[in-house]
């Protein structure tokens, strides 16, 4: 940079007096300057908002690595930085403008760039971006103007990674698919309660993710990029949660379900650092503190390259290891633990007003400092384990599942030839769908019995194996029970619904010739008869208890048409 004040590079943040973030437009010029001035950047388009804006991200590397290719053959080390998820949590793209300056054109940090390759998306929520109000987020200190939550669909993308309902996520995750990082961060803004801290994060550490991962994460990675923050000036603590809503009964360190981030990642077996600044600092303190929490994650990765990536790979290995070939009970469920360690938290004075607007307490924050002991409950245990079969069987109708499937770089295969297999059907003895919507779909909760049946298998249906990297995610997806399943969000409402019914004049006269015919069947009904009252006195469930035990009943009602297969010689019948 020729001096300090070059228009060219003096970003729109530094130009507002460091209290205003650019527009889609001059954000995009900005960041497409670096690939005019500079032989290491390339930005590239790699998807389309709902409303038609160019998703952009811009690859910076050393040594022509601007492919997937070439970066891994030269043994680099692929970072995905992601701003603007929640584009009202806007600094990390003024972060990064202010951090590349500083590796591409004054070059005093460029040699970060020797051993990683980074690919930067300035804006991922690029239509919540251009949403923009001074009003939009009424917890947040700044900037001027900021964006909307949610997509111009109405949709929060850090809840989509599973389902992939929006196309921004489906342009993300083929991306991620074909670059598959070695590291992730996800810059966001943190609400909630006040306190001393200017910037807080979130990593996995629990048992959603491989355990030398989670290792290299809190002992390696963490205190050295906290001690890198901290000497900038910049206080830190984990990202706080409460547990109830009141600070002072605790915060929580939970396993991030993969619908986030975190936990996506953790699903294929990498880390994503949560960076999250505090709302209620100004907005210069929170572009700064990003960027020294982004910068020390840079330092720290291009030393340990080598140790990351060779991480990465035992952990891709031991997911197929110890799940499709050790056959040991995958975990599906998490849930925190009541133990907890105390943590001395740096807050401020605070009291507790009655307010006649709410009549209720508020929380009234004084700008006095303090400290006090919290407990952090930082414990997980698992709740639901399963064993993994060798593989899913998706009919050849669900052509949607496997567009998603693919997505998230997962192998599929068809059959080659119709075929009957002995397969493993899950059927539905419990469901409750949720009182309301969430991000758009209905989701249901379920308990499931598991049964063995033959089942004709049409050519060109889909096989997943499960011996492969990705295994996490096929098992999130496909296991009916897990929290972000295909089942969980909705995709498989129609198969709660009876399609075909009994008329009782129809069907009582066949009812009474069951009881006939069958004597076990005529305890049973008196057995209910006499021992459940709203049972007797219900004419619908009296019918249909004949209806359901009949040859008319659709034996497909409540049974999830995804299936299970453990028979490792099931290859033989795909196209590898």
């Amino acid at each position: 940079m020729k001096n300090k004040t070059d228009e060219l590079w003096l970003t729109h943040f530094e130009k507002s007096g460091k209290i205003s973030s650019p527009d889609y437009t001059e954000t995009m010029e900005y960041f497409s300057n670096f690939e005019r001035y500079s032989r290491y950047a390339k930005m590239k388009t790699f998807g389309y908002s709902a409303q038609g804006r160019e998703l952009k991200v811009l690859v910076v590397a050393k040594d022509n690595d601007f492919t997937p290719k070439q970066a891994k053959r030269n043994g680099k080390g692929i970072i995905l930085v992601q701003n603007g998820i929640h584009p009202g949590e806007i600094e990390g793209k003024d972060a990064w403008m202010l951090l590349l300056r500083e590796i591409l054109i004054s070059k005093g940090k460029e040699k970060l760039l020797d051993n990683v390759v980074i690919l930067l998306i300035p804006i991922l929520n690029v239509d919540g971006h251009e949403r923009t109000s001074e009003y939009n987020r009424p917890n947040q200190n700044g900037p001027v103007n900021m964006g909307w939550r949610t997509t111009s669909t109405n949709l929060n993308l850090n809840r989509d990674y599973l389902k992939a309902d929006t196309p921004e996520m489906k342009s993300l995750l083929k991306l991620f698919s074909q670059w598959l990082p070695d590291f992730i961060i996800d810059n966001h803004t943190t609400n909630g309660a006040d306190y001393q801290y200017h910037i807080t994060y979130g990593i996995e550490r629990h048992q959603n993710i491989n355990s030398r991962l989670a290792d290299w994460s809190e002992n390696k990675l963490m205190p050295y990029v906290l001690s890198k923050v901290e000497g900038d000036g910049f206080l830190t603590a984990p990202y706080v949660e409460t547990k109830t809503g009141n600070l002072f009964d605790g915060i929580i360190a939970w396993a991030a379900p993969p619908r986030l981030s975190t936990g996506y990642s953790a699903a294929q077996n990498r880390v994503c650092l949560l960076v999250e600044t505090h709302s209620l600092k100004p907005f210069e303190n929170r572009v700064y503190s990003t960027k020294s929490m982004n910068t020390a994650v840079l330092e720290f990765i291009s030393k340990h390259v080598k140790e990351l990536k060779l991480l990465n790979l035992n952990s891709d290995k031991n997911v197929v290891k110890e799940y499709a070939s050790a056959k040991n009970a995958f975990p599906l469920g998490f849930e925190g633990k009541p133990d907890f360690e105390l943590m001395k938290f740096k807050g401020f004075e605070s009291f507790t007003d009655e307010s006649d607007i709410t009549g209720n307490g508020v929380i009234r924050y004084t700008d006095i400092p303090t400290e006090f002991n919290i407990p952090f409950y930082n414990q997980v245990e698992v709740t639901k384990r399963i064993d993994v079969p060798a593989c899913y069987v998706i009919p050849k109708q669900f052509k949607e599942i496997i567009r998603i499937s693919k997505l998230h770089g997962i192998k599929v295969h068809q059959v080659k030839d119709d075929v009957a297999l002995n397969l493993q059907k899950y059927k539905f003895v419990e469901h409750e769908f949720a009182p309301r919507p969430y991000e758009g779909r209905l989701m249901v909760s379920v308990k499931c019995n598991s049964f063995s049946e033959k089942v004709n298998v049409e050519k060109g249906s889909y096989l997943i194996l499960t011996n492969q990297r990705t295994l996490k995610v096929i098992v999130n997806l496909f296991e009916p029970e897990g929290i972000d399943s295909f089942v969980s969000w909705g995709f498989f409402n129609a198969f709660f619904e009876r399609k075909e019914y009994a008329e009782a004049y129809v069907f009582e006269p066949i009812a009474k010739q069951m009881l006939k015919d069958d004597k076990g069947l005529e305890i049973e009904f008196n057995d209910l008869l006499g021992k459940d009252e709203s049972f007797r006195n219900d004419p619908y469930r009296r019918l249909d208890f004949f209806y359901t035990r009949s040859k008319y009943f659709d034996s497909g009602e409540k049974v999830y048409p995804i299936f299970r297969c453990f028979d490792k010689s099931i290859k033989k019948l795909v196209k590898l």
